[in-house]
């Protein structure tokens, strides 16, 4: 039986999930204000595109160790140290990423700072804690909303800020600002946020491994699909989302402004999708039929975009990052109800490793493909969802059986 929510006996309880949400968003206006300028790096620097597509790459990277080690941390210190340290950190890396002198520096700091940003199973894992099962999906799609809702402003603002024309210096308003946001999450979480973990912070006994826990997770039929899909579905949408702003450059002849416009559009489909749709939808389907729904709208509608024309583009991905988002508050619902309760964040994490190195794999081999055919890493997007949907399914039928056992 699911454990009672553990932050109830406390009297911020009943702000600690709002405030939660508005940290999510503020963190990741700053994490988005830097995905517009991320390509521009090549004119900074005079980097190729495979060394543009590695500044995602070794943030993912990072990320993907980041997700191993900060939730399983969680679960044995508590969320709120974890995530105290985590932003503070980001902070310091924007500062970093700002004042660097060369490509391959640039390359270093963002896989440091992509260590330091895995802290999203943290995030999850504290939703759990305090959520009944019931209102599980729905909360998980809350941050989710304020994921989405963070990555529409993050990258307009980069957009607004950045002046490419300036060299190093025209990133460097975007970037500070993006460290000042981190420092106001941090106070914010000094302010209000408490511990959800209460008395279960302290476990006895030797904990596994990072690499045990994913060992573990994949050990268990439901969970090896879940990580499996999760895995395809994001190595596929991440190699278009790593030279999308290369592809547009290329293309449409866009800058800055116009690729932070552009993913603003789609970060309110993204907010609307998971805040409001993805909820409703598991409690009418259930969340194997969900995630396949959304898996299937994205593969057709980055398709569609591959061969669109410029005034088609941003309704065909926005379609897109509908479809993708849809799936995630639904896939992390499934891992809860498979994962053992006292294991949550580490198993969360697990999956949002799976889902950092899918997004290692992905712009690297986006940016091989990108240098034969600008259209490649799109069309592989659209294709690679088609895998990621069969493995939903089996999770989804191999979790049937078990509760009818």
């Amino acid at each position: 039986m699911p454990p009672e929510p553990r932050a109830a006996a406390g009297p911020h309880a009943q702000f600690a999930v709002p405030v939660l949400l508005l940290i999510v968003f503020v963190s990741l206006i700053g994490f988005g204000v830097v995905i517009p300028l991320l390509p521009f790096f090549a004119t900074v620097f005079d980097a190729a595109p495979w060394q543009v597509t590695l500044l995602f790459a070794t943030f993912s990277a990072g990320q993907f160790l980041g997700e191993l080690t900060w939730g399983r941390l969680s679960d044995r210190i508590g969320r709120r140290p974890v995530l105290l340290v985590t932003t503070l950190a980001s902070a310091v890396g924007y500062l970093a990423l700002a004042f660097s002198p060369n490509i391959w520096v640039a390359i270093l700091v963002r896989g440091l700072a992509g260590f330091f940003s895995g802290n999203i199973s943290t995030i999850q894992a504290y939703i759990v804690d305090v959520t009944p099962p019931e209102r599980l999906a729905g909360r998980l799609g809350l941050i989710g909303g304020a994921f989405g809702i963070g990555f529409t402003v993050g990258p307009w603002l980069g957009g607004v800020l950045a002046d490419p024309s300036a060299g190093a210096a025209g990133f460097h308003p975007p970037l500070l600002t993006s460290a000042a946001l981190c420092v106001v999450a941090t106070v914010g979480m000094l302010a209000f946020v408490r511990e959800s973990r209460r008395g279960d912070v302290e476990h006895k006994g030797r904990r596994p491994g990072p690499i045990a826990s994913l060992v573990a997770a994949w050990d268990d039929a439901v969970l090896r699909r879940l990580l499996g899909m999760t895995f395809c579905g994001f190595a596929a949408f991440s190699a278009m989302w790593s030279v999308f702003g290369l592809w547009g450059a290329a293309e449409f002849g866009w800058g800055p402004k116009e690729i932070g416009t552009v993913m603003g559009v789609t970060g309110v489909a993204a907010a609307l999708s998971q805040s409001f749709f993805s909820g409703m939808l598991v409690r009418r389907l259930r969340e194997a039929p969900v995630i396949i729904l959304g898996l299937g709208i994205a593969g057709v509608s980055l398709l569609v975009q591959a061969f669109s024309p410029e005034w088609f583009v941003v309704v065909a991905m926005t379609a897109a990052v509908t479809g993708h988002t849809l799936t995630q508050p639904a896939t992390s619902a499934l891992i809860s109800r498979a994962a053992p309760a006292n294991r949550q964040g580490a198993i969360l994490g697990a999956n949002n490793a799976a889902g950092s190195a899918a997004r290692v794999v992905g712009p690297v081999l986006a940016g091989l493909m990108f240098s034969a055919s600008h259209a490649a890493p799109v069309i592989f997007a659209g294709l690679g969802m088609a895998p990621a949907a069969y493995l939903a399914w089996r999770a989804g039928q191999q979790l049937k059986l078990r509760a009818a056992a």
